[in-house]
């Protein structure tokens, strides 16, 4: 295919308008000035267009979550139906819904560990931001108030509000806003590649990782450490799976110490590692049981917690005592989203969609593979229709490229006509996470254009003396 091309842009383009007008999250709002926005106007299956006609696969489902692409009637369809019916409604003082009550029925029917309840909220930032909340509830409730330290993982993404955010382990999260709070720990990333010792083995690296995470319990006190938070992979960080028996060691310490497991699957949930949560892919068995983005395919904003019978028991008995349990959104439960939600997972059931995975993630997975053998690329890992490559000056020292390398390797991608993100977590990784229902042919178009991208980057790194 040619590059993509942009057009003179006018002075009241819709470019310009939207630079005068808009404040965007996870952005160089100077370069942002300068350059201005990708306008996308269109979506079909995997692929998105942009207002002046460039079409693009979307290689990251917009942000790890339009699974079933992007012209779903039937997600539609449903929220329309919704909307004519009760087109919106709370839950609180004890006012409900169907279709919210039709979601957490099917999510408890599917979770990989028994849970005892679900709680709504609109996106993973609120769902892992209550998280903590309902950690030091719990705790509370238990008599336990001095066991409020939550411990998350250098280069781990949970969100962005105050507690999520600062449960988030990338720097470029807590610059200018304080972050993280008191009560919120970091124990080491789960990236062998990067992180571990010289001849260490991927098993080694995750004993390794344990021991540190028990030395740090016992530094702080394990009567002051009630909960672990982790995604089984990592995402904004750059899309990282775990090594080799990482949760088995990791899980071991926690249930030495009485620390709750809360895993994070906001990215992975529904299919994303090829089976319906990367719990089962990875064998943990979580306390706590965070889901969004999948689970409504984005269509609309959604995400829950779910809790153990254990936790909800003890949280509901303290919300008699106080008379209320004081926490809750406008839109918890909303049965627009909820309705979509439903929709979704019963498309996933009908696609089987779990099946469809698993085949073309193998040709997926060794497209990925053979990336590793550019020059630019150190490492390439994944699972399912998630991974990433590593990119390096040099493949024996792992030397990262500076990180003004990450938005022009974006814009290389762009200009062969592909979506990919760039994420900066001890080095320079480029993600690709694609929405589900991609075909192999479309698999192959995606990673001929990022095999252009990177060519395209080999030579700039060599006209920036970056490489000899």
């Amino acid at each position: 295919m040619s590059e993509v091309s942009t057009p003179p842009r006018a002075v009241n383009s819709p470019h310009a308008r939207d630079i005068a007008s808009i404040m965007h999250g996870m952005t160089n709002l100077v370069r942002h000035e300068q350059e201005g926005p990708l306008i996308l106007d269109e979506g079909h299956g995997v692929f998105v267009k942009d207002i002046e006609g460039n079409e693009y696969i979307e290689g990251m489902a917009g942000l790890w979550c339009t699974a079933l692409g992007f012209d779903n009637r039937r997600l539609i369809e449903a929220a329309v139906k919704q909307m004519r019916k009760l087109p919106t409604y709370h839950t609180f003082f004890h006012r409900s819904n169907m279709p919210a009550i039709d979601l957490a029925e099917k999510l408890l029917s599917l979770s990989p560990v028994p849970m005892g309840r679900v709680w709504f909220a609109n996106s993973g930032s609120e769902a892992n931001d209550h998280a903590v909340k309902f950690v030091w509830y719990y705790n509370n409730a238990r008599g336990r108030p001095n066991k409020k330290k939550i411990i998350a993982r250098e280069h781990g993404y949970h969100g962005i509000a105050v507690s999520s955010g600062s449960l988030t382990g990338l720097p470029a999260m807590h610059k200018g806003f304080d972050l993280p709070i008191p009560n919120i720990l970091h124990t080491g990333s789960h990236h062998h590649y990067r992180f571990g010792r010289p001849d260490e083995s991927e098993e080694e690296f995750s004993a390794r990782r344990a021991q540190e995470l028990e030395a740090l319990i016992l530094a702080e006190g394990p009567e002051t450490v009630a909960a672990f938070i982790a995604e089984p992979v990592m995402g904004a960080g750059g899309a990282i799976i775990p090594p080799r028996g990482y949760f088995q060691h990791i899980q071991a310490v926690l249930k030495k110490y009485d620390v709750l497991m809360i895993a994070d699957e906001v990215i992975t949930g529904f299919f994303r590692t090829g089976n319906r949560f990367a719990c089962e892919t990875y064998g943990i068995e979580p306390d706590m049981l965070i889901m969004a983005k999948q689970l409504s395919s984005a269509y609309l904003p959604i995400s829950a917690v779910m809790l153990s019978e254990e936790m909800y028991k003890a949280i509901r008995d303290l919300s008699g005592q106080n008379g209320i349990l004081g926490t809750g959104f406008t839109y918890s439960g909303h049965p627009v989203p909820a309705a979509v939600a439903l929709e979704t997972l019963k498309i996933y059931d009908e696609m089987d969609i779990g099946s469809h995975v698993r085949k073309v993630s193998q040709v997926a997975q060794e497209r990925l593979r053979a990336l590793g053998d550019h020059p630019v690329v150190g490492e390439a890992s994944g699972v399912g229709l998630i991974g990433s490559v590593e990119l390096v000056k040099n493949k024996e020292t792992k030397e990262p490229f500076p990180s003004t390398f990450a938005p022009w390797i974006n814009d290389a991608c762009i200009r062969q006509g592909l979506i990919l993100r760039s994420c900066i977590s001890g080095g320079l990784r480029v993600a690709f996470c694609p929405p589900l229902i991609i075909g192999e042919d479309e698999i192959e178009m995606l990673f001929d254009r990022w095999q252009r991208a990177l060519d395209d980057a080999l030579d700039y790194a060599h006209k920036e003396g970056w490489m000899s």
